[in-house]
């Protein structure tokens, strides 16, 4: 089944108008905040390559990334790393996930659609096992939904783009950490930094930093 086919079932099950791909990026590293992303797309007539962000390539991903910002509507949720280390990652990552849909059904227009009649005719796909938040539309939750639902795999490639250059962003104000390369994730030269460094303003407090 390819990504648009099963895009295709879940709405016809459903009986659903829109149906949203919901997923996130930045559970795993010791710094930086969790993102998440939402996409309805509108059409699904790509000309680049799309899928699970992480069998993309960077150039890939910024490629898809500004296609899918002309055929969809997009909704991102952040969650930085002090809201972290107060919910947990999971909470903080169902956080982004409700700030992200909130958001793209801000952006969407209803012509002939009213608002109390919205929730009946959303169908979310998210990423993952499980899902506890506060969105009145229909959930189904998909494992490896990112390798299934071309919906959810525009929203990987979202949610991936947008925090990887916010951590860019974070690298220049903390050079030290190198966190360019790897991004906030657990690496032995992470680790080695925090040990000489200590924590900077970005880093998860209540995370494990691996030994060296």
């Amino acid at each position: 089944m390819t990504l648009v086919e099963f895009d295709i079932q879940a709405r016809s099950r459903n009986g659903s108008r829109f149906l949203f791909g919901v997923d996130e990026a930045g559970r795993g590293p010791l710094a930086g905040p969790v993102v998440a992303a939402a996409v309805c797309l509108r059409d699904t007539d790509f000309t680049v390559r799309v899928g699970d962000s992480k069998k993309l390539s960077p150039r890939q991903r910024d490629k898809a990334f500004d296609e899918i910002l002309a055929r969809a509507w997009v909704g991102v949720g952040i969650v930085d790393a002090l809201v972290i280390d107060e919910i947990n990652i999971l909470n903080a990552t169902h956080r982004a996930m409700t700030f992200a849909v909130k958001e793209l059904v801000s952006k969407m227009a209803f012509d002939d659609t009213k608002q109390d009649d919205f929730a009946s005719v959303v169908t979310v796909l998210i990423d993952g096992n499980s899902y506890k938040g506060e969105i009145p539309y229909k959930i189904e939750t998909v494992v490896a939904g990112d390798d299934k639902s071309l919906s959810i795999a525009c929203a990987s490639i979202m949610a991936k783009v947008t925090r990887d250059r916010i951590i860019e962003e974070y690298d220049r104000l903390y050079p030290q950490y190198g966190l360019k390369g790897h991004k906030g994730y657990p690496t032995a030269q992470h680790a080695e930094a925090i040990r000489t460094h200590g924590f900077c303003p970005i880093h998860r407090r209540t995370f494990r930093v691996p030994s060296v």
